[in-house]
């Protein structure tokens, strides 16, 4: 899908200060169909940076943690927290030992209720522990508050994951489609409210320097193959001076490696 692509072009190079990971559980065709939502937020800027569906397995949170590793920016050691998943562990020691101060966050539940919550530093020392939390904007201590409250999002803002739902997917292609549009939406064209500066609600890409102001669905779905098809199709006139200076510019909005040259 075109959502995927330019996820997957315009969600890079951001600097990672905080990580937090988690999964949303759902299903897909009936209730035996078990399929997982892996995510991966940076806290700073509540960029949501990785989704992965599919299994909870070592492929899966590998490709989550390789994910984040390519698109983002380490220029300091960061703070990574995530639940009591054995897995995150071998990921972190095996990915990223030496660049980040990694903890869990273990939550014990009776009645669907919390009556417990440990916190275990599994990745380097109280002392570079004690300096992440310092230098955290956000967090005061270990937790997953903010990618569970970013979970919480995306059930609301997408039937398929619901907890009770009748509009569950029925293929796990289309969940995967239907996240990279809400991963889209989410982080180029609604405000977050966690970013409000005065007057100014910021989006995720624009806290984290990917966007220099809000973007809207007609902007994202201009690309150069719309364009394309406009030109052989509409017979646009190009000897009009406006409409092709408006066709350069809005390629070299969105796609500047395919703008044709001056």
């Amino acid at each position: 899908m075109f959502a995927e692509r330019f996820n997957h072009q315009k969600i890079t190079g951001f600097v990672i200060h905080e990580l937090q990971a988690d999964e949303i559980r759902t299903f897909v065709g009936d209730k035996d169909q078990v399929v997982w939502i892996l995510t991966a937020l940076e806290v700073w800027s509540r960029l949501w940076i990785s989704v992965i569906v599919g299994r909870r397995n070592y492929r899966n949170v590998k490709a989550g943690t390789l994910d984040v590793l390519q698109r983002g920016i380490i220029k300091c050691r960061f703070l990574f927290t995530t639940d009591g998943f054995e897995i995150y562990e071998w990921a972190v020691r095996k990915l990223l030992a030496g660049v980040c101060v990694y903890g869990q966050v273990i939550k014990k539940r009776r009645e669907n209720r919390v009556i417990r919550v440990d916190r275990k530093l599994l990745l380097g020392t109280q002392a570079e522990l004690a300096e992440s939390l310092f230098h955290s904007e956000d967090s005061k201590t270990l937790n997953t508050s903010f990618v569970e409250r970013h979970n919480l999002t995306i059930r609301q803002g997408c039937s398929y994951p619901g907890r009770r739902t009748p509009s569950h997917a029925r293929q796990s292609k289309s969940l995967t489609g239907q996240m990279d549009l809400l991963m889209l939406y989410y982080n180029f064209v609604r405000p977050h409210m966690a970013l409000k500066f005065g007057r100014l609600v910021k989006t995720p890409a624009m806290q984290a320097g990917l966007a220099a102001e809000r973007i809207s669905f007609r902007e994202v779905f201009t690309s150069f193959f719309l364009f394309f098809l406009f030109a052989k199709y509409c017979r646009f006139d190009f000897d009009r001076p406006w409409q092709a200076l408006w066709m350069k510019f809005s390629i070299q909005q969105h796609f500047p490696e395919e703008a044709p040259a001056a």
